[in-house]
């Protein structure tokens, strides 16, 4: 079956990740010192941020004030480009199924499957990371 929109845990562990990254003016943070902020497994965000280096959208910094920052201006980093680095293109599909089903053709969602995913495909595309506020609680808010 096809998904209208599926965030994968790697792909929201990079989009919250960058966010935080993208308020450290341009100061590397340590997988730990994100992990302090996001709840997540340290290894497996440590996986993520470097795909993320060898993509070019983040710097790794090695040594002991080492860590990872944006390779770019946050301002110049959408969320799509994010989202695609990690789950690849986000592609709004029509129906549920591998091909369609509905007799004749009709829809039984009519057009608001293809609506909602270029909605969201939209939103990603024009909201860059400095837009986005960071949690100041700890990481106890969830998305």
């Amino acid at each position: 079956m096809n998904e209208v929109v599926r965030v994968s845990e790697a792909a929201s562990m990079a989009l919250h990740a960058l966010v935080i990254l993208g308020q450290q003016n341009n100061r590397s943070m340590s997988v730990r010192e994100i992990v302090e902020k996001l709840p997540v497994s340290a290894a497996h965000l440590a996986k993520v941020l470097q795909r993320l280096a060898r993509l070019g959208l983040l710097d790794s910094v090695r040594g002991p004030r080492g860590g990872f920052r944006l390779a770019r201006d946050p301002k110049n980093m959408s969320l799509l480009e994010v989202y695609e680095a990690v789950d690849g293109p986000l592609r709004p599909g029509g129906c549920v199924f591998d091909h369609p089903v509905c007799p004749a053709g009709n829809c039984l969602f009519g057009g608001v499957l293809i609506a909602a995913a270029t909605q969201i495909r939209e939103r990603l595309a024009t909201t860059h990371l400095s837009d986005l506020p960071v949690s100041t609680n700890g990481g106890n808010e969830r998305a």
